[in-house]
């Protein structure tokens, strides 16, 4: 007899078991099935870990500039096997956690793989054993996976992706990072701030291309300041691994190709949703280009199918999938939800100096044939920054010039990636020009440069 349940998500990524604690909040009877470790990929292989390298390199980088905070550090050096052992515990603590949760929510977890195997009927495998589940809704939260480059698949060995690149054996000497996204970019800074000789390529004629032109430009020009090299518009055409190196022919802007020798090599050219052999195609759930087509609920073309996250396209964030989770299940128990949508979904590079994004850039707006005003303002200009030592960066906003619609911002330094969520709560409460410029914000505090930059808008800013 199959267990039955009136939920089963199969993958418990941020999606999944966020959606799972949803619908037992809600009073569902939910089973959850994970074929590697709860948390998924965000928690275990990707958003945890490796903010964790990257506060390491954060301070190992202050460690060595001791001497700008009027400090003195002699014979700094690193542990790598403790770096990564640092980074490892930290997300078994949090794994730690997603099983207190689904304990505490009465979600049953099955571990194993698993498969629809008709409507309303998934079946999981661990090892030999096989385990029938019916429910009346079943959620596809599986996720993605890195994506290969075609003529060189990683090894683990001198060919990474990003997994390899979190629990590296050795330092690597000299370094290729193959694309610019924010995974990318957050490799190569941390590896550049660890002491590697660190190059990108690029493909595009900008290194992280979806974000604000502004911001690319700044970003190549600090990075390439602080010693990381980088190629745009190139492509790695060839990679052949040695024992103890491995040679990249990279064809540049000007159609030459030059050969080059590095000790390693991060892949990090986009991802793979996991959508196969997991039973799609016998129930007809229409996939376009490997993804998961579904409605602002997460319905797929089947009734009684859903699917959230990574598996249904971009953008390819936690924090997405987590929401679409809530709104989709919210819609299963009658409640009434918005239909999800991508349009107030902030990006975050965590690298260093960190980049933050919301909305249209400024590209963007003009596309939409609207008269726009464009506020942007300085860290050199505010003082928390400047006593920080984190002078470099600014902060842009993007508005409709006749509405004061909030259509954008954008950020590059210090902790931008915690300052955006002011401008997404502006946006989603619809907020106008009138209301940023009358709020009060605290001082000293690097949040001014939000007010500032939307004065600056209306040219109003006062401290530049």
């Amino acid at each position: 007899m199959a267990d039955q349940f009136d939920l089963i998500i199969l993958g418990s990524g941020p999606g999944g078991y966020v959606a799972a604690i949803r619908a037992s909040q809600l009073g569902m009877k939910v089973a959850i099935v994970e074929r590697e470790r709860l948390g998924g990929i965000c928690l275990n292989w990707g958003c945890i870990p490796t903010k964790a390298l990257l506060r390491t390199s954060e301070v190992y980088h202050y460690m060595t500039h001791a001497k700008d905070y009027g400090l003195k550090a002699e014979n700094i050096g690193f542990d790598l096997n403790a770096i990564v052992d640092r980074s490892r515990k930290v997300a078994g603590q949090l794994n730690a956690g997603v099983k207190g949760l689904m304990k505490k929510n009465k979600v049953q977890v099955f571990e194993g793989v698993g498969a629809l195997t008709g409507k309303g009927k998934l079946t999981v495998t661990a090892g030999d054993q096989k385990t029938e589940l019916t429910g009346k809704h079943i959620m596809i939260a599986t996720g993605a996976r890195a994506r290969d480059l075609p003529f060189a698949k990683a090894d683990g060995k001198r060919i990474w992706t990003y997994r390899h690149a979190m629990v590296p054996t050795e330092m690597p000497t000299k370094l290729l990072v193959i694309g610019s996204g924010a995974i990318g970019i957050e490799f190569a800074s941390f590896y550049n701030d660890m002491g590697a000789d660190v190059t990108v390529v690029e493909m595009l004629p900008r290194i992280l291309p979806v974000e604000d032109e502004e911001v690319s430009a700044f970003m190549e020009k600090r990075l390439t300041k602080d010693g990381i090299k980088i190629i745009t518009g190139a492509g790695v055409q060839a990679i052949n691994p040695g024992a103890q190196s491995v040679k990249a022919e990279i064809k540049g802007k000007d159609g030459k190709v030059t050969a080059e020798d590095f000790s390693h090599v991060i892949v990090a050219i986009g991802i793979v949703p996991n959508t196969e052999n997991i039973g799609l195609e016998a129930l007809g759930i229409e996939t376009e280009r490997g993804h998961i087509k579904v409605d602002g609920y997460g319905r797929t073309n089947v009734e009684g199918i859903y699917a959230i996250g990574d598996v249904t396209g971009a953008p390819w964030l936690a924090h997405k999938a987590s929401h679409e989770g809530i709104v989709c299940i919210e819609k299963i128990a009658g409640e009434n939800p918005h239909p999800f949508e991508t349009w107030n979904i902030p990006g975050c590079t965590y690298s260093r100096p960190q980049v933050a994004s919301v909305g249209l850039t400024e590209a963007k707006a003009k596309e939409t044939g609207r008269e726009i005003k464009v506020g942007k303002f300085p860290f050199i200009g505010n003082g928390k920054a400047i006593a920080l030592g984190e002078a470099d960066g600014f902060v842009k906003t993007v508005f409709d010039a006749k509405t004061g619609e909030l259509l954008g911002a954008h950020m590059v330094g210090a902790e931008v990636t915690e300052l955006i969520q002011g401008y997404v709560v502006a946006r989603q409460l619809e907020t106008t020009e009138a209301e940023l410029m009358e709020t009060v914000f605290a001082h000293p505090t690097l949040s001014e440069m939000m007010h500032e930059s939307v004065l600056g808008a209306y040219g109003r800013a006062v401290h530049i």
